[in-house]
């Protein structure tokens, strides 16, 4: 549900660029709201699950992002681009918690040495989500919002399927309610226990610190790529949105089957090595892209990505919390506080995407992949170094 929801806004960009007549920054403004939501809430909901634990903070993820998604019936009937951008910051609030509570879980409760692998897997079906919410949207959302259709109607598109979306947030949450789920919060005071490296804060962890940057410039580029890629198959290729939206399903359902191969990869490969070789691999697919200057070759470039994406954030998560044991929840608060690279990265993208043209503006997507890249070499060490 994490991956479906996140998904959709590749769908509501293009869809609300044109009902509005928007530029490209102020469609961003759909992921600056939807990420800003990180950036303001992802602290406090960690100090939220440390006292409610992990299992209460799914529990009332659902519900908000539950919330969230009913308020789209009303921004549609209020036809006011505003509206919409708050009912996304509370949906995001909800989503926010989700992961707050649910990556460090993951963690804790997996077999040491196999945290990357392990929460690898079960991103596998957050990318299950991305994968088929394009297709969601496409016949839901863009089908029943063609040229023809007018202003009110290509609006109130949205609001059936956000309603079944609740529907379901609510029932998950009944579920997880009824289902019994040990207490990680004691398995993380005994991984203190056993540490020696006399740290009183989580802010004493540098490759804490590097890795939160990490997911900063993974979640800035994926996004980035996302909500733009269904412009550059328009702009570059000659499709239409709803055939845009459908191949999008090509960058998200890479990162699926990237998630699940890389499960089984890193059972034997470093997680850092195959981070690094990852993040080449995306530095090199957008240089492609930008020299070939549109068609084909580009577009199928950038729809690669998704798949070299796969195991960036699980990996990028699970080195950067490695060994802080009762630290774990507030560390998550913190890296899911660097998910507002969705916001930042973006917006950057679009004023380049407004200035220099659509293509080069993927250069800015390259630099936070070069980081990456030093992270998965020489960041995630930072702290051994010392």
């Amino acid at each position: 549900m994490m991956g479906f929801i996140t998904c959709l806004n590749d769908i509501l960009i293009p869809h609300l660029k044109a009902i509005f007549d928007l530029s490209y920054v102020q469609a961003m403004l759909v992921q600056f709201c939807f990420f800003t939501a990180y950036a303001v809430m992802s602290i406090p909901m960690g100090k939220l699950v440390g006292k409610i634990g992990y299992k209460g903070g799914v529990i009332g993820g659902f519900l908000l992002t539950a919330v969230g998604c009913l308020l789209f019936y009303p921004a549609a009937d209020s036809a006011s681009y505003p509206t919409f951008l708050a009912a996304l910051f509370i949906l995001a609030s909800g989503v926010t918690l989700l992961q707050v509570a649910g990556n460090p879980y993951v963690t804790l409760l997996s077999r040491p040495g196999k945290e990357s692998s392990t929460l690898t897997l079960v991103q596998a079906f957050n990318s299950l989500g991305t994968t088929v919410a394009p297709w969601f949207g496409s016949m839901l959302i863009l089908a029943d919002a063609g040229q023809t259709a007018s202003k009110a109607e290509q609006i109130s598109s949205v609001q059936i399927p956000y309603l079944g979306l609740a529907g379901v947030l609510i029932l998950l949450a009944v579920f997880v309610k009824m289902i019994k789920l040990p207490d990680a919060r004691k398995i993380a005071e005994e991984v203190t226990e056993h540490s020696h490296d006399g740290k009183t804060s989580v802010w004493q962890y540098k490759h804490l610190i590097l890795g939160a940057l990490g997911i900063f410039c993974y979640v800035g580029a994926e996004v980035s790529i996302g909500s733009l890629l269904v412009s550059v198959m328009e702009v570059t290729a000659g499709l239409d949105h709803a055939t845009g939206a459908r191949l999008l399903s090509v960058y998200w359902g890479g990162a699926m089957v990237g998630r699940f191969l890389g499960t089984l990869l890193m059972q034997r490969i470093a997680p850092s090595k195959y981070l690094a070789f990852n993040a080449t691999a995306a530095v090199v697919l957008i240089a492609v892209a930008i020299l070939f200057g549109g068609g084909k070759v580009s577009m199928w470039a950038l729809l690669f990505i998704g798949f070299f994406n796969s195991i960036m954030f699980p990996t990028i998560f699970s080195l950067a919390t490695s060994g802080l044991g009762k630290f774990t929840g507030a560390a998550s608060g913190i890296i899911c506080t660097a998910i507002v690279g969705g916001v930042v990265v973006p917006v950057m993208q679009g004023f380049f995407a407004d200035h220099i043209g659509l293509l080069l503006s993927f250069f800015v997507s390259a630099l936070c992949y070069l980081y990456i890249l030093f992270f998965a070499v020489k960041g995630h060490k930072a702290d051994e170094a010392a």
